[in-house]
């Protein structure tokens, strides 16, 4: 199995360059821009996902997935979140029905 710490070493990079120079930094230049522009790329990034799944070669969808997954970090820190905030939240749903989770998230609102 693949060290998830990659998530972590993500993140903290994300942390270090989100007050870089925008000219400098991939990172800085979305946090410069802002909430817009980060939530616009999640949602590119998602859209080339379910493209390169739909068309099946598994090397394209690797490499958007992989896309996908470092713009979510980048969502995450701007909202003061992080991996492992993620990973808690899978951990508490182990083992439950998908089904009985989704009706305790409507129940909760």
């Amino acid at each position: 199995m693949t060290d998830t710490s990659i998530l972590h070493r993500l993140a903290e990079v994300i942390e270090a360059r989100r007050s870089a120079d925008a000219g400098s930094s991939y990172v800085a230049s979305l946090f410069d821009k802002g909430q817009d522009a980060i939530l616009k790329k999640v949602a590119e990034e998602s859209a080339e996902t379910l493209l390169a799944a739909k068309d099946g070669d598994k090397l394209h969808l690797l490499r958007e997935t992989a896309d996908l997954w470092f713009h979510c970090l980048v969502m995450l820190s701007y909202y003061g979140l992080s991996p492992d905030d993620v990973l808690e939240e899978l951990c508490r749903r182990e083992g439950i029905s998908g089904i009985e989770e989704k009706k305790d998230r409507n129940l909760l609102g």
